[in-house]
């Protein structure tokens, strides 16, 4: 089939990555901006391995379940905008369980259920991209710049800076930025920007032209931060804090509702002045509502051991985890301005929580064993390599809490867990993106 030929088609289920699939003369159709139970009219895209790519065109027959899209579902990755949204949460389970038996061969005998969120205004990190005289998202497949106004991710109030933003293009493609990387508090307070401009390019240079200085300016930000490349020793301010910053005790509990600020018992010293600072550049979790209800799935999940986080970022959970019921803690992490905040978030908690800077492999490869403890994994989408695998699994801890917002390359990394004499606990889902086909899940294994 050759691109833009009219196929009509049955959709069956959604598909990893948030098509749907279809069926056409024996061959696997992934179909853009349908639903399961709809029969549709298509447009060849390409062809992918042995699939065909296409998009709808037409609904012939559509599901009660489709709703109106406001904007272009493109940017932002909103490809379940079209959906309702307690049909993207069955979507989603749906997507989760199929992993895990495809690929993880692994079989969930009982119905997951998707801790829901707002759908809007969730998002506290964004990527702005600099690109085509815009400043925005891609959109999704491309490195075409969308406008993120009118997406619903962002707050309105973010929204409209951006917009301002936006109007000082000129100044950041003279500098040679590449990105905008946003980052807000979970309240909306605070909002720092991190201008990242071309590798090699000189910061000194960027900041005597004082180019960028007018950024800051813009009403709600808080903070104004340039590097080049993602190198964290050539960052300079140039305006406010560079941090964002919530209490540590924004995390030490919720409610069964997954409400904030529900009592998690007696914490220990120095949790209630400790708080959670991060970077722009640093790692952290986008969703503002679900982030404390995600902290308490993996903190009960860990409560009856020692406890190892590996690819800990700044601390969420280690820090966290400290700050709820005290040590022995573990964090360890490499990147550079992750584990510079990191370093700062756990010194009030000294006592009860050890920062080790390396790898994962490295500090596998020195750990003597890891029995008894529990061991958190909150890798990048890639996954686990195969030789951090190995080595944890010869460790031996008694547990393992799987962290992931790739479902595939986490159905993949269980099943070796499986194989090598792990079993799975529990299985949990979080819908951290919502009108997006991504999902948050926390697996728990214990060792057999």
């Amino acid at each position: 089939m050759t691109s833009d030929t009219m196929i009509e088609l049955c959709i069956e289920r959604p598909a990893v990555g948030g098509r749907m699939i279809a069926r056409l003369d024996g061959r696997i159709v992934l179909v853009a901006g349908a639903i399961p139970g709809e029969r549709i009219l298509a447009a060849v895209e390409r062809s992918r391995g042995g699939a065909v790519l296409a998009r709808t065109i037409e609904i012939l027959d559509g599901s009660r379940d489709r709703r109106p899209v406001v904007g272009a579902p493109e940017c932002g990755g909103r490809s379940f905008a079209h959906i309702t949204y307690r049909r993207q949460l069955e979507l989603k389970s749906e997507i989760v369980r199929d992993a895990f038996r495809r690929i993880g061969r692994i079989h969930l005998s009982a119905s997951l259920r998707v801790i829901p969120s707002p759908e809007t205004g969730y998002r506290m990190r964004a990527r702005l991209h600099v690109g085509d005289g815009r400043l925005g998202f891609f959109e999704e497949g491309s490195h075409r710049v969308c406008d993120v106004v009118g997406t619903g991710q962002l707050r309105p109030e973010t929204e409209r800076l951006v917009g301002l933003l936006g109007a000082h293009v000129g100044a950041l493609i003279s500098t040679g930025a590449r990105t905008v990387e946003l980052a807000e508090d979970l309240a909306g307070d605070q909002c720092v920007l991190h201008v990242v401009v071309q590798e090699g390019e000189h910061v000194k240079l960027v900041t005597t032209h004082d180019a960028l200085r007018p950024l800051a300016s813009i009403d709600g930000v808080t903070g104004l931060t340039v590097a080049s490349g993602t190198d964290p020793r050539t960052r300079v301010v140039l305006a406010g804090t560079p941090y964002v910053s919530d209490p540590l005790t924004a995390f030490l509990g919720v409610s069964d509702s997954g409400a904030v600020g529900a009592p998690a018992g007696r914490h220990p010293a120095g949790s209630g002045t400790a708080s959670l600072r991060r970077h722009a550049a640093s790692f952290f979790q986008s969703n503002r509502y679900l982030v404390p209800a995600l902290v308490e799935a993996v903190a009960r999940l860990t409560e009856r051991h020692e406890v190892v986080d590996l690819y800990a970022g700044v601390g969420l959970f280690a820090v966290s985890i400290a700050g709820r019921r005290g040590g022995p803690v573990t964090a360890v992490e490499r990147d550079p301005s992750s584990a510079g905040d990191l370093v700062l978030n756990a010194a009030p908690l000294a006592s009860a929580v050890r920062v080790v800077r390396a790898s994962v492999e490295t500090f596998l490869t020195r750990s003597a064993g890891l029995e008894g403890t529990a061991v958190i994994v909150d890798p990048p989408r890639v996954g686990l390599s195969r030789d951090v695998v190995s080595r944890l699994v010869r460790r031996r801890p008694e547990r393992i809490v799987y962290v992931s917002c790739d479902v595939a390359t986490q159905a993949r990394d269980l099943r070796a867990f499986v194989e090598s004499g792990y079993q799975i606990d529990q299985v949990q889902a979080f819908d951290m993106f919502p009108n997006t086909a991504h999902i948050e899940t926390v697996v728990s294994l214990d060792r057999t």
